[in-house]
């Protein structure tokens, strides 16, 4: 049985411009689904694209038909959306949040606290309404994403890498990570809204790999063909030292720093059950 013979169309696919997006609309195109691509600038390649506003009171005027969604955008943008695309025909949601709902909920960052807690009360309210409209629904939570020199988190590291050819580490960078490509992501997601089983639930999705963060930042030197050069720091030295650079690292934290040490790690036995999860090892290729 074929993923265009399972799958529920139309199709839409929010945020297509993410990290996953061209991975997915690529995955749905292989399968001989032409999904409708919406985002507020055009995707690379061939797409039929829709330059739309979730937050819009009109947006279901604007909308295609559809039957399956595909959700990347920023899950606490989703729930404003969900009348109008339930009004246009929607019966099934797949939609992206992330394991930060849980890592952030006690961090030392009020604006960290503020994303988990966006996080918990968007899932929530997507669960709400598809269980009041009879839609069916899956949520996947991913860990650490990355897609070689487009996401925030391992490339970031690479760029770090490439500029000073050494990678400083708060601590012995002990705290285990498990990164999660991009595609792997999209080839889930196919997965999920075609499995039965995955209906109606949330699941979090790890990579194929749970290694140190120092082990993830050796591998990552490799992945740029070098040699690696990790300098573990005390904590209070690479707090100093990232506050200093903050000007160059948007988005940096003190937060960042102290979770090097600290077990992120999560369980995907059920989607591995569920719908097939099965994604890569960790050997980034830059």
């Amino acid at each position: 049985m074929t993923v265009s013979n399972t799958l529920k169309t139309p199709v839409l696919v929010l945020g297509a411009t993410s990290l996953i997006g061209g991975y997915l609309l690529d995955r749905l195109r292989a399968a001989g689904v032409d999904p409708v691509a919406v985002s507020r600038r055009p995707p690379s390649g061939e797409a039929c694209w829709l330059d739309a506003d979730l937050s819009d009171p009109h947006l279901e005027d604007g909308l295609p038909p559809v039957a399956t969604v595909f959700s990347l955008s920023p899950i606490w943008l989703l729930p404003a959306a969900l009348p109008a695309l339930k009004a246009r025909g929607m019966t099934r949601l797949v939609a992206f949040s992330s394991t930060s709902r849980f890592t952030k909920q006690a961090s030392d960052v009020p604006e960290e606290r503020a994303v988990a807690a966006s996080l918990a009360d968007a899932e929530a309210a997507v669960e709400r309404f598809c269980a009041a409209q009879d839609v069916a629904w899956t949520v996947l939570r991913p860990t650490l994403i990355y897609d070689e020199g487009r996401d925030g988190n391992v490339s970031r590291l690479a760029s770090l890498i490439r500029r000073f050819g050494v990678l400083p580490l708060s601590g012995r960078g002990e705290g285990l990570r498990q990164p999660v490509h991009a595609q792997d992501l999209a080839i889930g997601a196919v997965a999920a809204a075609t499995a039965p089983a995955a209906q109606n639930r949330a699941y979090d999705l790890v990579g194929g790999e749970t290694l140190t963060y120092r082990q993830m930042a050796t591998r990552v030197f490799e992945g740029l063909g070098r040699t690696p050069m990790v300098l573990s720091l005390p904590p209070a030295l690479f707090g100093l030292m990232l506050k200093a650079a903050s000007p160059f690292l948007p988005g940096a934290t003190a937060a960042m720093g102290s979770r090097m040490g600290v077990d992120l790690t999560f369980d995907s036995g059920d989607a591995t059950r569920g719908f097939g999860w099965a994604p890569r090892a960790f050997h980034p290729k830059f």
